[in-house]
C-alpha cells in the first residue's frame, strides 16, 4: 500500500469518526468470508456502516482529530479490526448479538465501543450495550411520564362529568312519570 493510499484511508476514517458519535471496534479475525459477508449484509440492512482497516491507520485517524476522548480506544486496536459506525448507539450491539446467536459462536468480539463520548471496553459490555436507550426512546419515555398525570386528571374529569350528566338526565325522565 502506498503512502498516498494510506493517507486517503486515514482521511476517510477521519470523516467517519467526525460524522458519527457512535462506533464499535470489533474483532472479526476467525470469521470466514461467508460470515463476514453475512455480517456486512446485516449491517447494511440496519443502516450501520462497516469498515475494515489496519489498526495503525485507525489510530492515526483518531490521533489526527486531536481529541483526547479517543485515547481509551487505542488499547483495542489489535488483531483484525472491523469498525461499525451508526447513528443509533445500540444497533451495532444488536447486530453483533443476533449474529452470535445465529452462528452459535463468540465472534465477532466487541473490543470497544465509543458511544456519545463514553468508551465501553471489552466484550463483557455487549449485553449492556444492547439495552441502552436511544435519544428518541428516552424522549418518548419522558413524554409518556409527563402525559400520564394529565391523562389521569382528564379521565377523572370526564368520569365526573359523565356521572353528573347521567344523574341530570335521569332526574327529568323520572319527574314526568311521577306527575
Amino acid at each position: 500500500m502506498t503512502k498516498e493510499q494510506k493517507n486517503e484511508i486515514i482521511e476517510v476514517l477521519k470523516g467517519k469518526f467526525s460524522q458519527y458519535n457512535n462506533f464499535y471496534v470489533t474483532n472479526t479475525e476467525s470469521l470466514s468470508v461467508e460470515q463476514v459477508s453475512k455480517l456486512r449484509r446485516a449491517c447494511f440492512s440496519k443502516n450501520v456502516e462497516m469498515r475494515v482497516a489496519k489498526n495503525t491507520l485507525i489510530k492515526k485517524a483518531l490521533e489526527s482529530l486531536g481529541n483526547e476522548q479517543y485515547a481509551g480506544m487505542f488499547d483495542s486496536l489489535n488483531n483484525v479490526t472491523a469498525l461499525m459506525f451508526s447513528e443509533n448507539p445500540k444497533e451495532p450491539a444488536l447486530i453483533l448479538s443476533t449474529f452470535r446467536q445465529e452462528s452459535k459462536g463468540e465472534k465477532p468480539e466487541l473490543k470497544a465501543a465509543f458511544i456519545n463520548g463514553d468508551i465501553y471496553a471489552g466484550d463483557n459490555n455487549l449485553a449492556a450495550l444492547t439495552k441502552i436507550k436511544t435519544k428518541n426512546e428516552l424522549i418518548g419515555e419522558v413524554i409518556g411520564l409527563l402525559q400520564s398525570p394529565a391523562k389521569r386528571v382528564l379521565a377523572a374529569l370526564l368520569h365526573h362529568h359523565e356521572q353528573k350528566a347521567g344523574g341530570a338526565e335521569a332526574a327529568p325522565a323520572e319527574a314526568p312519570a311521577a306527575e
